[in-house]
């Protein structure tokens, strides 16, 4: 911490001198003794030994040069690199310090008990919970500072590298048999370590032993390095496509395979090469202003920018399609680069995830069944890369909504289109044959793959809503605002997704589709409820954009389509329990928007609408549980999953996170679902009989009772209910809803039966 790195800067100036006092002595000898052998004063066998020992002695001159200008370089790279470690360093420490902290000289992070008042003091030394806080913020602190004082220790170690290789005479044919300068010195320290660690995996490639400290210099490297883009792209033009396929497929094979209790390490390098494939493949622009395959992106791969990304991708379109497996157990190069990239909390570029999946999609359309996965397989690698490069996507939202959206990318003669979303989740001609396991042994079985399309409804749902995919314990929120772009994709995938009155909806897509269907809650209220024009007259489209928010857009697929993917998706409780409770919470927001006083449409317009879209549930619920396909599970347990989903889930938590942060139990959003919860939480409890449980799940998702509830919840905070006159008013009110729901149950009920006969 006191080192004054100020000297690395005066340093390089020196050097930068020795560079200039070089450049003289080359010109000296140039002038005075080189061209002595030149000249006709001096010829034969004597004359020109000389001159060639002149000519490497004027080499060394000017290597001499570019290796003090490299090292002046190396010493400025480290200043800049150590000040802002250093700097990182202090702010951790003085933070923590803030925070109640003590810091010795050595780095170690103790509690600062002289800081507490007396009260505070005797709290601590009587309440173990209080302690228990007071341990984990001093460890939280202590890795803060490790971490901080690790990155400096590994940047040293960075330098270290580059200065040792830069004053190395890389050239064995310049005359001086290795002990002469440098004359291809670099100054940039990430390209030595690159150049270090390409060698480390080189030799990991060529099934060579490598040695511990070769393995924790590589970890080292990666982790030092992460989102340095010389760093990245030297290390993979070193390794080039094939070299980087055949890494991760050695680090898997060490990891699973040769030497399984070293697996974590193996699985970090994993990680770090990920990352440095997610930093070197990094565009300028997005797709959607610069999409792959537009005049404007080949411009920018044919300059020096585009040169790295060009070479790469042309080397993927090569090696990506190669077996690095056996003929009974293939492993193509595409699944294995997918199986690295799965490794990285990195966002990936999304011109780069765009072209990528394109390209495997055109590869497989060559030669289909490439994704197929045979027999065993191969441990941490999936053999649908197509889908696991769409989980990548799925975590950057803007990458998702670009790759899906139908209407293309780009404007003008840069436009480029696509057809993703009807091939991946579309049915019928043109749309994928979704790849299976296969079994060999006396005969050959294709089974189900268990995780086919989770990479689908991981990117879908991202690529409609904007956010990355819902995490367990996550719900939705559904008074999202959306792009236009993102409107767009939604209505494309219910579009795709129909397929009228007998609408299916494969069961790794139904919870993700649902989650996204539910955060368009609000429109789906209008186009279900059918009372707004602007709706119908945006049909065509899908979608509109809101005149008073020109960034907000708005969803207005026609109400047929919007209720068989409902329904569709409705097989899975969890997903009909996702878009029920959407709705309730919804109503509930629009209710406590009402202003007091409001009266005639401006009151009972929001509660029909509500009632309709209820309705609508109400009448896919019935249809799911009279539908003899619906067998995956029973009447029963269907209710009562449905149940514990809606009702049950809010009974105990006091917030529920959501996609935009959370919603606290009892505010504008929960109210009326806590109301329910609280109600059938003491029916459930107050009869322990299973059958009697059902019949409670029934009454409680019966819509009469979501929607007296949600209503009467609401007025009692805004009427008089001890008087006759604010009863009347909520009972009203509540008709309003019940009617909007009896033409909501109607209108859905004839778009779910089949008239075709």
């Amino acid at each position: 911490m006191s080192t004054d790195l100020a000297t690395l800067s005066t340093a390089a100036d020196r050097w930068d001198g020795m560079a200039k006092e070089f450049e003289k002595r080359e010109t000296a000898y140039r002038r005075d003794v080189h061209g002595i052998s030149l000249g006709n004063s001096w010829s034969g066998v004597s004359a020109d030994a000389a001159n060639k020992r002149f000519d490497i002695t004027l080499k060394e001159f000017q290597s001499a040069q570019t290796e003090a200008k490299a090292v002046a370089s190396l010493l400025r790279d480290a200043h800049t690199n150590l000040v802002e470690l250093k700097g990182k360093l202090k702010t951790a420490r003085q933070e923590a310090i803030e925070a109640k902290m003590k810091v010795s000289d050595q780095g170690v992070v103790t509690y600062d008990y002289s800081k507490l008042t007396e009260g505070e003091k005797n709290a601590l030394h009587h309440d173990p919970d209080y302690q228990d806080s007071v341990r984990k913020a001093v460890g939280s602190w202590q890795d803060r500072l490790d971490h901080a004082v690790k990155a400096v220790t590994d940047a040293d170690r960075g330098i270290e590298i580059a200065f040792e290789a830069a004053v190395l005479d890389s050239d064995i044919n310049d005359g001086t048999m290795g002990t002469g300068f440098n004359g291809h010195a670099q100054g940039d320290i990430e390209k030595y370590e690159a150049e270090k660690a390409a060698d480390i995996a080189t030799r990991l490639n060529s099934g060579e032993k490598v040695s511990a400290a070769d393995i924790a210099e590589l970890r080292r490297s990666f982790r030092d390095n992460s989102g340095d883009k010389a760093f990245s792209q030297t290390l993979l033009t070193s390794l080039g496509p094939d070299g980087t396929i055949k890494l991760t497929n050695s680090l898997n094979h060490l990891a699973y395979d040769s030497d399984k209790k070293h697996k974590g390490q193996y699985m970090d390098l994993q990680g770090g090469l990920a990352d440095t494939i997610a930093t070197a493949t990094d565009v300028p622009a997005s797709v959607k202003d610069l999409p792959p395959g537009s005049k404007k992106f080949d411009d920018w791969l044919a300059s020096d920018n585009g040169k790295f990304y060009r070479q790469w991708t042309d080397g993927l379109d090569k090696y990506g399609t190669k077996n690095y497996g056996s003929k009974s157990n293939p492993l193509y190069g595409y699944q294995s680069l997918v199986g690295a990239m799965q490794h990285s909390d990195k966002k990936y570029d999304d011109q780069f995830l765009y072209q990528l999946t394109d390209d495997m999609i055109s590869a497989e359309k060559k030669q289909p069944g490439m994704f197929t996965e045979w027999g065993p397989g191969h441990d941490g690698i999936r053999a649908d890369a197509i889908d696991g490069a769409l989980d990548i996507m799925s975590k950057n939202p803007d990458a998702a909504t670009a790759f899906f959206d139908p209407a293309g990318n780009g404007s003008g003669e840069n436009h480029v289109g696509n057809n993703h979303l009807h091939y991946l989740a579309g049915s019928g001609e043109d749309t994928r044959d979704w790849p299976k396991h296969t079994i060999t042994g006396v005969t050959v079985t294709n089974v189900d793959d268990p995780l086919s399309r989770t990479g689908l409804g991981a990117a879908l749902q991202a690529g409609a809503t904007g956010h990355v995919p819902l995490a367990d314990g996550q719900e939705p929120l559904p008074t999202y605002t959306h792009s236009e772009e993102q409107a767009r994709v939604m209505n494309g995938i219910l579009n795709t997704l129909d397929q009228g009155t007998t609408t299916e909806v494969h069961e790794n897509l139904r919870v993700p589709v649902a989650q996204a269907i539910a955060e368009y809650t609000p429109d789906n209220q209008e186009i279900l409820g059918g009372l707004d024009g602007e709706y119908a007259e945006n049909m065509k489209d899908g979608y509109f954009m809101d005149e008073k928010n020109p960034n907000a857009a708005h969803l207005s697929t026609p109400a047929d389509a919007l209720v068989h993917v409902m329904r569709g998706v409705s097989e899975d409780p969890d997903a009909y329990g996702t878009l029920d409770k959407a709705e309730s919470r919804y109503i509930n927001a629009e209710l406590d928007k009402l202003p007091h006083g409001a009266t005639g449409y401006s009151e009972s317009n929001p509660l029909t609408k509500s009632g309709a879209a209820l309705g609508a549930l109400t009448a896919i619920r019935e249809d799911v549980l009279n539908d003899e396909r619906s067998s995956a599970y029973s009447d029963a347990d269907w209710k009562s999953k449905v149940a514990y989903h809606i009702i049950g889930g809010a009974v105990t938590p006091m917030t529920i996170p959501t996609a935009g942060g959370s919603i606290a139990v009892g505010d504008g959003l929960q109210r009326g679902v806590d109301t329910l919860a609280w109600v059938w939480g003491n029916d459930m409890k107050a009869d322990a009989d299973a059958k009697a449980n059902e019949g409670i799940n029934d009454r409680y998702l019966d819509a009469n009772k979501q929607m007296q509830l949600l209503v009467h919840g609401w007025g009692s905070e805004r009427y008089d209910m001890g008087t006759q006159e604010g009863k009347d008013h909520v009972q009203g009110l509540t008709n309003e809803i019940l009617s909007g729901h009896t033409r909501g149950v109607s209108n859905a009920k004839a778009y779910l039966t089949d008239t075709t006969n």
